[in-house]
This record gives C-alpha cells, sequence and structure tokens, in this order.
C-alpha cells in the first residue's frame, strides 16, 4: 500500500548577490569601504555576508512561512543595504552582471575559503563577477528532496527565463538574456542537476568526490538545484537575481508552488515525467537566450510552444497551491514580467533608447547601470 510523506512544511527563504557600483562612474565599486560591510552586518547581523569579489554583497531572508512574510524580509534586506551603501556614494544593483564592468580589474574578498576558490579554479573563479537569487523550500523529508530535485528540473527552465538579468558582459551586448549562466557553467559540479533513487544513493557519490579529496562536503556541489548541505531544504539555484524585489517573489511563490504540486502527485502515487539531461539541457540554453521571448519545448510535443502558453498552463496547474499557500497574487504577476519583459529585455531597450536618441556606446551603458540603481530600489 502507498503512504505519501507526510506534507512538508515548503517554508521560504530567498537569497540574493548584489552588485556595489559607484554612483559617479557607474563602474563597479572594486574596493569599497569596510565601513560598508560593517554597518550592515551590524544591522542585518546573520544575514548579510560578503561574496567571492569585493564589489559583491548577499542577504539572505529569514526562514519564512509564507510568501508574504518572505517580501516583507527582502524588502527590509534591500532597503538596509540601499541606505548604507548611499551613506558611501554607492549604491546596489540587483542584476547577475554588469553591463560593463571588467573581470580582470576586480578584487577578490580577503577570506580564507575565496583564496582556496581561487587558487582552485583559477580564472574560471575570477571571472565570476556574477549575481544570483537561490529560493529554499522547507522540505525535512530527505527522500522527497531527491524525489523532487529530478522532477523539479523540468521546470528549472521555465524559471529562469522570468528572471534573465544578465544580457551584457564587458561592454557587450551579448545577445543572450541570462550570460550570467555561461560564465558559471565555467565551474565543475554545475548545470542541470543529477537523477537519484535516494538520498542515500546521492550521499555516496558525494561522498565519493569528497573521499577522492576533491570537495570538502555537498555545499560545492553547484548545480541549478540541489539539496541543501546546511538545511532541510531543496534549493533552487538556476535564476538570475531579479531586478525588480516583486519579480523576484513572483519567481519564489512559482517555486515553491510548483514543489507543492509535485507533492500532491505524490499524495497520489502520481509524479512528473523525468526526461534526461539533454533535453532539459536544451530548453535551459533557450531561456539563456531569448527568456520568455521565443518558447520552450514541450517534449510531449516535440515543439516549441510561447513561454506565455506555458506559463498559463504553469498557472493553472499550481493554482490549487497558490491558494493553499496564499501567493495567487504573486503567481499571477508572472504574466506582467512577460508582458513588459523581464530584466535582460529592459536592460536591452534602456541601451537601444540611449543609442537611437545619440548617446555613445559608453554613456548608453551608463544609463542601464542607472535604470538597474532605480529599479533595484522599485517596491520597497
Amino acid at each position: 500500500m502507498h503512504v505519501a510523506p507526510k506534507e512538508p512544511p515548503f517554508t521560504i527563504g530567498i537569497e540574493e548577490e548584489y552588485l556595489l557600483v559607484d554612483r559617479q562612474t557607474r563602474d563597479l565599486a572594486t574596493d569599497p569601504p569596510p565601513e560598508l560591510l560593517t554597518e550592515c552586518e551590524r544591522r542585518l547581523a546573520g544575514q548579510v555576508t560578503p561574496e567571492f569579489l569585493r564589489a559583491q554583497i548577499e542577504v539572505g531572508t529569514r526562514v519564512c512561512a509564507t510568501i508574504a512574510d518572505a517580501r516583507a524580509d527582502l524588502a527590509r534586506l534591500r532597503g538596509a543595504i540601499i541606505e548604507v551603501a548611499d551613506q558611501h556614494g554607492l549604491a546596489p544593483i540587483a542584476a547577475s552582471t554588469h553591463p560593463f564592468a571588467r573581470w580582470h580589474q576586480q578584487k577578490f574578498t580577503d577570506k580564507d575559503r575565496y583564496h582556496a576558490l581561487n587558487r582552485d579554479m583559477q580564472a574560471s573563479a575570477r571571472r565570476l563577477v556574477i549575481c544570483g537569487m537561490h529560493v529554499h523550500m522547507g522540505i525535512d523529508d530527505a527522500d522527497l528532496r531527491i524525489d523532487m530535485l529530478g522532477q523539479l528540473a523540468y521546470f528549472l527552465p521555465h524559471l529562469l527565463a522570468l528572471s534573465c538579468s544578465s544580457p551584457f558582459w564587458a561592454g557587450e551586448n551579448t545577445g543572450l538574456q541570462s550570460y550570467r549562466l555561461t560564465v558559471f557553467d565555467g565551474m565543475p559540479r554545475t548545470r542541470m542537476p543529477a537523477s537519484f533513487t535516494s538520498y542515500a544513493e546521492f550521499t555516496r557519490h558525494v561522498q565519493i568526490l569528497i573521499d577522492a579529496g576533491l570537495i570538502e562536503d555537498a555545499s560545492k556541489i553547484w548545480w541549478d538545484m540541489r539539496p541543501s548541505s546546511r538545511y532541510p531544504t531543496l534549493e533552487m539555484r538556476v535564476t538570475d537575481v531579479c531586478t525588480r524585489m516583486d519579480d523576484a517573489i513572483t519567481v519564489a511563490a512559482l517555486t515553491v508552488c510548483l514543489a507543492r504540486m509535485l507533492y500532491r502527485l505524490r499524495a497520489r502515487n502520481l509524479r512528473w515525467r523525468v526526461y534526461k539531461k539533454m533535453l532539459l539541457q536544451e530548453n535551459r540554453w533557450r531561456a539563456m537566450r531569448y527568456g520568455c521571448d521565443e518558447g520552450l519545448v514541450d517534449f510531449g510535443k516535440a515543439s516549441i510552444v510561447p513561454y506565455d502558453e506555458l506559463l498559463d498552463e504553469l498557472l493553472e496547474m499550481t493554482r490549487e497551491d497558490a491558494e493553499y499557500l496564499g501567493c495567487v497574487e504573486e503567481t499571477q504577476r508572472a504574466r506582467d514580467i512577460v508582458r513588459r519583459g523581464n530584466s535582460a529585455r529592459q536592460q536591452v531597450g534602456v541601451f537601444t533608447r540611449a543609442i537611437e536618441n545619440g548617446r555613445s556606446q559608453t554613456e548608453a551603458l551608463q544609463d542601464v547601470v542607472d535604470h538597474l540603481i532605480a529599479e533595484t530600489r522599485r517596491g520597497l
């Protein structure tokens, strides 16, 4: 007789990484004053950390019972970083790449773990002038986390498409909406997650890497989604950081609703079909390249379907879960993102209009930074 695991709490935690820019030059602040981080840590005890590069800063919400709680905490975190940065002539931008900064000019944080990362990964790590957003979902059954890992992988490109915020790299319009992932994919143990039949099988494979001296622990597994090594959560990691805070909340809400939808299937002894990584990687690439603009592959139909049609299907499938979790309004806002364009499309629009209005390439890129500064503050 089939016995479904107890319903997970589906608590939510959101981590965001920001780039710090100089308000005058609009370039990255390669060496921000140490007082900035000290003040952030004083105001946000335990919820802010330095990142690999000095021009980056990371925040993490508390464990939140609802999406509304997560929004309130994320607004507080963003607001505090903005206020402290303002005091030093700097500003955070919630974008996964900077429009024109050069990676080889950046300085990394003086901590043992970052020295080790630089030593081990060399230029693959030094190029990481990128930021992401991670969503933790509270799922206390370890085997259920692994079961959902394989199934949720299908939806990662759909989430990525909404979040894309990295069309520029080193002053060039790359033609991709998430250039960030082309940088991150240069690291080992990245891209789509592997599939496992149980948590024990997952830990056996991780232990092989540990015993071989390749990694210290499972935190060095950097897949697009992974079982967290620190918390009883499944951690969605594929998305760019959303420039607008409300877009981040929409992506987080849709992520946890998809997880609960899969739990409901499991309770009825059903499951989402698990597709091979070679197919999932195609949709991942399409999301990186086109965002929401050109559609993704429906593998059952073996055809490309417009993104807005796929989104309608996802919202319908997860309507019951959004009602249960109290986030119908937040998930429905995904349609607004598609209609107005994600951050990447908006950035390219700002740049294109500036060039059409006679601005130089440098000025147009600075206009994009100003746009990102303003959009990062929107909705707080």
